[in-house]
């Protein structure tokens, strides 16, 4: 047996005998009795100390309660901010209009007074007649309202968090929805072309044209979408693997849905 084994073995022995040494006398010390009123003051410490932890867990219950509140509130003011973002993003270019003016009152108001004083004056024009005086405003040419163009609404936190993380993998908030406002612009520059009359159009986006009106199908007859090509057309987006992998998530989100046929992949806006 080696020098360095058999001195482990005597230091492990002599931990032994002094451990079994301090317990006999922790023993020994228990039965005095002038430490008995010691030891129950000790008990009562950690009585005390008992109760006092006690309540601490129930605060940090209390105080974790309060956080995932916290939390949720945080949620349902972050979506309240999307929502709000995107109405303030697609207001109605075109709002209703007061049916009468305050113009329309006072010359009404006046007409009326002016029929009182000459029918007082002994003259049979009525105030229906003084009305019938003023010349009516030339009826405007009703402008054509611009044709509304489908984005696909912003991915709300809660939505985000819902994706499983298997899809989401180093996926950020952030990126997928920058992904969306690029195919929302890709979307809007298509059909802003196809909108507009043909004879207005140059020789570019005539050819766009033409393109656009091949890549219809039957599917997606009065949908909007787009495909690759159109994303390279009108944004700096790169049609990469995460790309791809933000699709994924648009359609477990309900964002878009493909559709394919001759060799094509086309998205469509949900």
């Amino acid at each position: 047996m080696a020098s360095s084994d058999l001195e482990d073995l005597c230091f492990h022995i002599n931990m032994k005998i002094s451990n079994i040494k301090k317990s006999l006398q922790l023993r020994n010390i228990g039965q005095e009795p002038s430490l008995k009123s010691m030891l129950c003051k000790i008990g009562h410490e950690m009585v005390l100390l008992h109760d006092l932890l006690n309540k601490m867990e129930m605060e940090v219950q209390q105080q974790e309660k309060l956080k995932n509140l916290l939390k949720d509130l945080q949620k349902s003011a972050e979506r309240d901010q999307n929502e709000a973002q995107h109405l303030r993003k697609n207001i109605p270019p075109h709002l209703p209009k007061p049916t009468q003016s305050w113009k329309d009152r006072e010359l009404c108001s006046s007409s009326l007074t002016d029929g009182l004083e000459l029918s007082i004056t002994g003259l049979t024009v009525k105030c229906e007649e003084q009305t019938k005086v003023v010349e009516p405003e030339r009826a405007k040419k009703p402008t054509k309202e611009p044709r509304l163009i489908k984005e696909a609404p912003l991915i709300t936190v809660e939505e985000f968090e819902s994706v499983p993380a298997y899809m989401k993998g180093r996926l950020t908030y952030n990126q997928v929805n920058a992904v969306v406002k690029d195919m929302n612009k890709a979307v809007v520059g298509k059909y802003k072309i196809l909108h507009q009359p043909l004879k207005s159009m140059n020789a570019a986006a005539r050819n766009l044209y033409h393109r656009f009106l091949e890549e219809e199908t039957k599917d997606t007859k009065g949908e909007f979408f787009i495909v690759e090509a159109d994303i390279k057309e009108f944004t700096q987006l790169k049609v990469d693997k995460r790309f791809h992998g933000i699709l994924n998530i648009l359609r477990h989100c309900q964002r878009v849905r493909e559709v394919r046929g001759s060799r094509l992949v086309r998205y469509v806006i949900c």
